[in-house]
């Protein structure tokens, strides 16, 4: 007896991915989308030729030098030293974060996250140059003649033009976008400029163009831990199943009760439209970025047919199932979590502020001249050689003197150069003799504290303060 084995079958572990292509919609939301789109690419390619105005003359207002170490942020430098202001920076972004989205869900992701916003721009270019959401599916399965080959190639010239632009304003934030300017005009841009102006480049064609919903589905991490972040209260896009339930189709006039039938006519306008591809009737999903084009296509169909909006609607998983009012809502969102978020983000901030207020504009640096620590110099007094590193922190030249005192060591003091002038934003290291003279009573033997103090020599209605800082002065055997 002869046994035949099965045909084999195949199991795909992954499936294939089926390119989405959002049907356009328009409506309230979509237009707020739009403003968000227009206030975070003003800010994001004009804030790099923004001049402002020093007494060394006009530079970029926020510029990463990196090549130079400094940060400029409007009328404020910053240094390698001052990590600690970006330590506390990323601290507060991420309690905003927490709060933000705790209160509001992922309306950070659906009005003013870059990848939204890039496949924003990048499907508008589409929609113009190919069509509508019929004509680009059936572009894609058409053969490639003219009709195609001109549409497909003037898009991606489209994309590459404004992944380029994006490309060199993001390196003019860490090289001073005009003089990138003029070395692009004139083919003299360095090997590193040249990289990293087409690296990201590349990844805006890449994300905006080709992965799309595929980098908030996978690749962003946020998608993933913002389960961590929501409660019931939290503000997301929800469909009002008991009023939508059952669905089906009809006609305007027909009665629902009779047919049995709830709001939705499952017209299915709400998925085409979704640039993740997800079914919002199905309950709350990672996916989904809060956008809220499925809210805008549902009411426009609720308008054609009489009913009232809001059938998918901005509201609480709480709000939904037990029929809240709005101020009932509003009252929720000052729940326990959100006032710790908000209490830890002030205070972070009220410190970092308090601290930036305080900051001097002077930092000093001592530091021994390892070479002689002491020794007896041609006048007979003994002298300790010390280095310090002055560091002007304002765009403006100040003169400072430098003075020394010791409880331990009675009659010291600094020999040439007694005050230093420093340019704007200047940073140098000054060698600086400190001597006991002759006739002064002689301390033991050893090491003993001494405090240097630099003062500015002319005080300006700042009020700058004395910088002390601390050393040793050695007296040999």
């Amino acid at each position: 007896m002869s046994h035949t084995s099965p045909a084999p079958s195949v199991v795909h572990l992954y499936r294939k991915r089926q390119k989405i292509h959002p049907r356009e919609i328009a409506g309230r939301f979509q237009n707020w989308r739009w403003v968000f789109v227009f206030l975070t690419q003003a800010v994001f390619y004009g804030l790099p030729w923004l001049q402002w105005a020093t007494e060394a003359g006009a530079r970029q207002a926020v510029l990463f030098d990196l090549e130079a170490r400094r940060f400029y942020l409007l009328g404020v430098v910053f240094y390698p030293q001052d990590f600690i202001y970006l330590t506390a920076l990323l601290v507060v972004c991420a309690y905003a974060l927490f709060l933000f989205t705790a209160v509001a869900g992922r309306l950070w992701c659906g009005y003013a996250c870059p990848q939204t916003v890039y496949t924003s721009l990048f499907l508008l270019v589409e929609q113009k140059i190919e069509g509508s959401k019929i004509q680009r599916e059936r572009l894609d399965t058409a053969p490639w003649r003219w009709d195609k080959l001109w549409r497909r190639g003037a898009k991606h010239s489209a994309w590459l033009t404004m992944a380029l632009v994006t490309g060199f304003t993001f390196v003019g934030y860490f090289t001073p976008i005009r003089a990138l300017a003029g070395e692009v005009l004139s083919a003299s841009l360095g090997p590193w400029q040249t990289f990293w102006i087409l690296f990201y480049s590349f990844a805006t064609w890449g994300n905006a163009g080709f992965m799309r919903e595929q980098v908030c589905k996978y690749m962003c991490p946020y998608a993933r831990f913002q389960s961590a972040m929501f409660d019931r209260d939290t503000l997301i896009i929800g469909y009002d199943a008991e009023r939508g339930e059952p669905r089906g189709p009809r006609g305007r006039k027909d009665d629902l009760k009779a047919k049995q039938l709830g709001d939705c006519i499952d017209c299915g306008l709400c998925v085409q439209v979704c640039p993740t591809g997800i079914d919002i009737r199905n309950g709350l999903q990672y996916e989904c970025i809060g956008c809220a084009a499925c809210v805008d296509a549902c009411d426009q169909v609720m308008d054609k047919m009489g009913y009232a909006r809001g059938l998918v609607r901005y509201d609480t998983e709480n709000g939904i199932q037990q029929h809240l009012d709005r101020k009932t809502e509003w009252l929720r969102v000052f729940r326990p979590r959100v006032w710790v978020y908000t209490a830890v983000m002030w205070l972070i901030v009220a410190a970092v502020g308090a601290s930036l207020w305080m900051r001097p504009p002077l930092r000093v640096d001592v530091v021994r001249d390892r070479g002689a620590l002491a020794r007896w110099n041609e006048q007979g007094q003994l002298e300790n050689v010390y280095r310090l590193q002055l560091m002007n922190l304002v765009e403006r030249s100040q003169t400072y003197r430098i003075r020394v005192e010791s409880d331990a060591v009675p009659g010291l003091s600094v020999g040439q150069p007694a005050e230093v002038t420093l340019g704007s934003i200047e940073a140098r290291w000054v060698p600086v003799s400190v001597h006991q003279p002759t006739d002064a009573a002689s301390p033991k033997e050893g090491a003993h504290p001494v405090r240097f103090i630099v003062e500015r020599v002319a005080r300006g209605a700042d009020g700058a303060r004395d910088i002390v800082e601390h050393s040793t002065f050695v007296v040999p055997r």
